[in-house]
């Protein structure tokens, strides 16, 4: 093994995963902010902003998938050299998440509280639910915007002007949800309760947009706005984008169906199951999304550089990486689990479904982080299809229909969702693992380097 080697791919994974590491966690302690203000006025406010954020999640995947076409083809240009392809294939991204989020924008204005009680609200909880969803989507596009232009720069080598951007955009969006919800009354500040929540939200949109397109408008980044005219950077862009936006709906959708069956066994498991999963996701959903784009990034530079064995080498150092760093503390975590639990709650019938949840995505932390950060390199490669073939088969496979299967027709209980949870991180890793390793995702990515005019693209 060539230490030397292995140890610097690290340090540069490292260099760019940090600040997008700390960018997430600004951003979980903002949503963590909006619940324990938005408590403040009423439960029927927490189930509202609750409910209005599951359709949130919607715009939320359509720009993580325009994001995950722009990074690919930005990483890819940037190690080809081929910036004038770059700045075309990221301005058009831009373009596309702008007008995607034209439709949130009128279902929020018309349909908002018609939305919410869909899903069974009360009157008065539809009528709030509506009125921060209308807040909230009328700035999807922004939020669109910001999510593509912030992974474009990445994709350029550039993880720290987004990070600064959304570092100052989250602490305004905190300190406006808790001045705008609450009031300030020495100050002239007005409560407004739930909408003044989604109004910190929908201003941190256009904030966090205004910023990154300037950087990108002037000499602040690599990536530059230029007017878009190919049609052929336009195609790729939605080839790779479009697999990554249907895998993040599955998974939403696929979380209505396992909540139910929750909810069927007792209300205190589905409890459990949602602190032992934001348990989680504190301690190591930064990480994991650092790793993600850090892979993304140096397997499309490689490529793009033609040295397609340096790309699977550097996939596979970022994948033993995460492996190493949030195995560590997910086994931190199996053995912990009951101090963690007593930090998020003292609901007795909750505790200990919560401790189940907590050592269950603790036990397979590994299978996690290694999905994450190899659906990561394969996006890099503009390979988003495996992925998708993954987690919809995952999801609906064994965390909605095996938990089925053992909880109602075997009478495991939540034992039979421990495993659900459990076996669709396994199934997911392994798919995308055999991915990584036996396809020629090399190759599709000189095919269509070489279609939209890059050169460098790896043989």
């Amino acid at each position: 093994m060539d230490t030397d080697r292995l140890v610097g791919v690290w340090r540069r994974v490292l260099s760019l995963a940090w600040p997008v590491m700390a960018e997430q966690t600004f951003r979980t302690a903002m949503r963590t902010t909006d619940v324990i203000v938005t408590a403040q006025f009423s439960p029927a406010a927490v189930v509202a902003i609750g409910l209005a954020d599951l359709y949130a999640r919607f715009p939320l995947r359509i720009g993580l998938g325009l994001g995950g076409g722009a990074i690919a083809l930005s990483s890819q240009d940037t190690g080809a050299g081929a910036d004038a392809n770059r700045d075309e294939a990221v301005t058009q991204a831009v373009v596309m998440g702008a007008l995607a989020g034209v439709p949130f924008v009128l279902v929020g204005l018309l349909f908002g509280e018609q939305v919410i009680a869909l899903l069974g609200a009360d009157q008065a909880t539809a009528r709030l639910g509506g009125r921060y969803l209308a807040v909230v989507f009328a700035t999807a596009p922004a939020r669109h915007v910001a999510l593509i232009a912030g992974r474009s720069l990445q994709g350029t080598g550039d993880t720290r002007t987004p990070m600064y951007v959304n570092v100052v955009a989250n602490a305004l969006n905190i300190t406006g949800s808790v001045a705008l919800g609450l009031g300030v009354p020495l100050l002239g500040v007005p409560r407004l309760g739930v909408v003044g929540v989604g109004l910190a939200t929908a201003a941190a949109n256009v904030f966090t947009a205004t910023l990154l397109l300037v950087a990108m408008a002037t000499s602040w980044s690599q990536a530059s706005l230029v007017a878009p005219r190919d049609a052929v950077i336009a195609r790729q862009l939605v080839r790779v984008s479009t697999p990554r936006v249907v895998e993040g709906f599955g998974a939403a959708i696929a979380e209505f169906p396992f909540n139910a069956l929750l909810l069927a066994v007792g209300t205190p498991v589905n409890a459990g199951f949602q602190i032992g999963r934001r348990m989680y996701q504190q301690v190591t959903g930064p990480l994991s999304r650092g790793y993600h784009v850090a892979a993304s990034v140096v397997v499309g530079q490689r490529l793009g550089d033609g040295d397609a064995a340096g790309a699977r080498y550097e996939g596979a150092a970022v994948t033993a990486l995460g492996v190493l760093t949030v195995g560590a503390i997910g086994a931190g975590l199996v053995v912990a689990a009951p101090a963690f639990v007593s930090v998020f709650t003292e609901q007795s019938a909750a505790v200990p479904y919560a401790v189940g949840f907590a050592r269950v995505y603790g036990a397979t932390a590994v299978f996690l982080v290694g999905y994450s950060v190899l659906s990561g390199a394969l996006q890099g490669a503009s390979e988003t299809r495996i992925p998708l073939v993954a987690r919809l088969t995952g999801t609906f496979g064994f965390l909605v229909g095996f938990s089925y299967l053992a909880v109602e027709l075997l009478g495991w209980g939540v034992t039979g969702a421990y495993a659900g949870v459990a076996l669709q991180y396994v199934w997911m890793t392994l798919l995308v693992a055999a991915g990584f390793r036996y396809t020629d995702w090399a190759s599709r990515t000189a095919g269509m380097m070489a279609e939209r005019g890059s050169g460098g693209a790896a043989e």
